[in-house]
């Protein structure tokens, strides 16, 4: 995830009005995605009581006037509409949408815990409104220009591998960070995106973090645990790493939720996807040139691919924010890439994404994460299997000149 400065093109670009914007249920959505969200952090969505948030009572009022007008049954309470977020997929609502904008078993709440997911995030947050302002881009911009004050490029690097590598610190932890000396452009940043964390994560006064994603574990009524990224739930349980005790460690902060969703989870893919082409033998630098892009590979002849990868789980979101990939630091190639597990989810996820990408984009290729690496196997093999042919004619020729006959 690319992460841009104030002075580059925003993701909130519109859609054209007839594709997008005249579709009433496009703001219905997201004024529920946002209500939900409020909701979850000012309460808990299942221990809300009358008087509800205005935000939740806004997205209320406005799905019962949606499923009036087409002769609905419309929900006759928050609770009743918190029932219908986690069990009926968006294209099953009495709702106006356009092309692309809902897959089949796209839901604002995961089903089992009640809770926002990734798709719930960004529909309060990457739909496309030219009035939006993304509280993680403003957040990296920052610390993007606070390095480049500095002519600390360095700086930048170890603050974006804090947030994807450390997104839950104790308070002796994230005290220590003052007296590391490469992070010191963006220290005052930092104590103030990592967050108190609320005893609603606590279970037998311990914290949970997921070995997996390293997030904070939320603790489930039926004694499970639940993690907040998607990926994570489609592979199983979440499996359970470090256990803080609030007794011993004293309180513990935890990245702001924008920054989790659109950094640190983003991040791990990129992570993840930096060790499959190490693996290779290939030389991969992560956010080069002050994040011009998220990986900078070099195959063995010199060849350098510019790789961003993108961990978003609505398609139309992800073309509309679509741009080609900056051309410094130099490179051969560039690619956008998506997590497999996207595009195992949503049917159509690719072809959604290039119906959706402006034309500034149109010759933006993106791939999965494993056709990514298939494709950088592939390069390496026809790259060894010319090397063995020159050999070859190399030892050919060094025959012909001592007089021998050709094998």
């Amino acid at each position: 995830m690319t992460a841009f400065g104030s002075t580059e093109a925003d993701d909130s670009l519109p859609l054209p009005t007839e594709q997008w914007a005249a579709h009433e249920g496009v703001p219905l959505l997201r004024t529920l995605a946002q209500g939900l969200l409020l909701l979850q952090d000012a309460t808990d969505l299942e221990a809300f009581t009358l008087p509800y948030p205005v935000e939740a009572q806004r997205a209320l009022d406005r799905t019962v006037l949606a499923c009036l007008v087409r002769g609905e049954d419309p929900p006759a309470s928050l609770a009743e509409l918190i029932e219908r977020c986690r069990t009926v997929p968006l294209v099953q609502w009495p709702i106006d949408l356009p092309p692309d904008a809902a897959g089949p078993h796209d839901l604002l709440l995961d089903p089992a815990s009640g809770r926002p997911g990734d798709l719930c995030h960004e529909w309060a947050e990457r739909c496309p409104d030219s009035a939006a302002r993304f509280r993680d881009r403003v957040v990296v911009g920052t610390a993007l220009k606070l390095c480049r004050e500095y002519g600390e490029e360095e700086a930048y690097t170890e603050f974006r591998r804090l947030l994807v590598r450390r997104p839950v610190l104790t308070a002796a932890e994230l005290s220590a960070l003052g007296g590391d000396l490469v992070l010191e452009p963006v220290y005052e940043l930092v104590l103030r995106i990592y967050q108190e964390v609320p005893d609603s994560y606590l279970r037998n006064g311990r914290y949970a973090v997921c070995e997996r994603c390293l997030t904070l574990l939320a603790p489930v009524r039926d004694g499970s645990w639940w993690c907040e990224r998607d990926r994570c739930r489609r592979l199983g349980p979440a499996p359970v790493g470090r256990r803080p005790e609030k007794a011993a460690t004293g309180r513990l902060y935890q990245l702001e939720r924008p920054l989790r969703q659109f950094v640190t989870g983003p991040g791990r893919a990129e992570a993840d996807l930096e060790r499959d082409l190490l693996a290779l033998g290939l030389d991969v630098r992560m956010w080069p040139g002050y994040d011009a892009y998220d990986l900078l590979v070099t195959f063995p002849d010199g060849h350098r691919w510019a790789v961003d990868v993108k961990d978003w789980a609505h398609p139309v979101f992800l073309g509309r924010s679509a741009r080609p990939v900056p051309s410094d630091p130099p490179h051969d190639a560039s690619f956008w890439v998506v997590p497999q597990h996207r595009v195992a989810a949503r049917p159509g996820y690719l072809a959604a994404f290039g119906r959706s990408r402006p034309a500034r984009a149109a010759g933006l290729p993106l791939l999965t994460d494993r056709a990514l690496v298939s494709r950088a196997q592939a390069r390496l093999r026809a790259l060894g299997a010319r090397r063995a042919r020159d050999r070859a004619d190399t030892a050919g020729h060094r025959t012909f000149q001592d007089g021998a006959p050709h094998a």
